[in-house]
């Protein structure tokens, strides 16, 4: 399963999955999309707007493993 790092630079967490961009907007990141926040690691970026990177890192990582697990279901269904 992939996981996110509070050191994992905004730029690479959003290769892993664009829709991580959602999560940290619905947080109060809104400066996502600019290109200085692409070589920020999430503890930083989350320090600048003062918020707690453990749970960021935490919300972020539930939300992957949930998609992953209904990708896998959707799978499996497709299979039978």
């Amino acid at each position: 399963m992939t996981r996110v790092t509070k050191d994992m630079l905004i730029g690479d967490m959003l290769k892993i999955d664009i829709t991580i961009a959602a999560i940290l907007m619905a947080e109060g990141m809104h400066c996502v999309g600019c290109p200085a926040s692409q070589g920020e690691t999430l503890e930083e970026a989350s320090f600048v707007h003062g918020m707690d990177v453990d749970e960021l890192v935490t919300e972020i990582n539930d939300y992957l493993e949930k998609k992953e697990a209904q990708q896998k279901e959707i799978e499996a269904a497709t299979e039978e």
